[in-house]
């Protein structure tokens, strides 16, 4: 209600100030100025009153927290690639919300080393496990792009063709 008279006061007080201010005496003069004075602080006055305050775009908190991670789904992604040297880096095509963490599972089994990927599982409270003639690794994951990559270590006996475990077809070595 208050903008809405302002408006009107501005629609009647301007022009006759105006008017006042080239044809009127000394004192209209000085009335007509301090008439558009009034009306032009009024309006400054009403625009802080009614604009909101932007609120902060950040919340304030008293401590340190990380942001939150995208939850990764649990899978056995396929080798697209392993490259042997004192270790075995395996590559495959990364999901929309790669792990950070991938289970690499090895067995030696004559030249083949059969090998078994699992991305997802938490990390135990070891780096590495053992089993019955079975090395299990929980190592970091690296994305590049859509490939993600894991560097596994190699026992000096391991077995020099790298196999999928799951479909035991041999994993490619890296184009290029």
């Amino acid at each position: 209600m208050l903008a809405l008279s302002l408006g009107v006061a501005w629609l009647l007080l301007a022009p006759l100030s105006l008017w006042l201010l080239f044809r009127g005496r000394p004192l209209e003069r000085t009335g007509a100025i301090v008439t558009l004075l009034l009306l032009e602080a009024s309006t400054i006055v009403m625009g802080r009153l009614t604009t909101p305050h932007p609120a902060p775009d950040h919340a304030v908190v008293a401590h340190d927290a990380a942001p939150p991670v995208a939850s990764c789904a649990q899978r056995a992604p396929t080798p697209r690639s392993a490259r042997l040297g004192t270790s075995l880096v395996l590559t495959w095509v990364a999901g929309h919300h790669e792990c950070r963490t991938a289970e690499v599972a090895m067995r030696s089994q004559g030249r083949r080393l059969l090998v078994w990927l699992q991305t997802g599982r938490p990390a135990p409270a070891g780096g590495a496990r053992s089993g019955p003639q079975r090395l299990a690794y929980t190592l970091p994951v690296q994305v590049k792009g859509h490939t993600a990559a894991v560097t596994v270590p190699l026992p000096k006996n391991a077995a020099r063709v790298p196999v999928d475990g799951r479909s035991g077809r041999r994993i490619p070595p890296p184009r290029g």
